[in-house]
């Protein structure tokens, strides 16, 4: 039998933070997504100066950032089942004593 590698504490906390990343990472990938405006100052300037301050430029950002925040959400989702997983464990080896 395996046993857990966290606490129950931990585990729950990690799951409870786990939850919100995946909320907030992809609440904010959809906005970007959506190319909302007032994230525009998430975008380099520098770089956008350089490009001419190009629309193409600004949407190809925005799709990057997206993608970046559903890649992070998917990680947060990841993390989340292990925190359950560790969490069921917990529960599984109180009820056996």
């Amino acid at each position: 039998m395996v046993s857990p590698f966290c606490g129950p504490k931990l585990s729950a906390y990690c799951s409870i933070l786990s939850v919100w990343g995946v909320v907030m990472l992809g609440f904010l990938g959809l906005f970007f997504q959506l190319r909302s405006p007032t994230l525009i100052e998430d975008i380099p300037l520098e770089e956008w100066a350089a490009n001419n301050h190009t629309f193409e430029y600004a949407k190809e950002k925005y799709q990057q950032t997206a993608m970046n925040c559903w890649i992070a959400a998917g990680i947060y989702v990841v993390l989340f089942f292990i925190s359950f997983i560790q969490q069921r464990m917990h529960s599984r080896a109180s009820y056996e004593v």
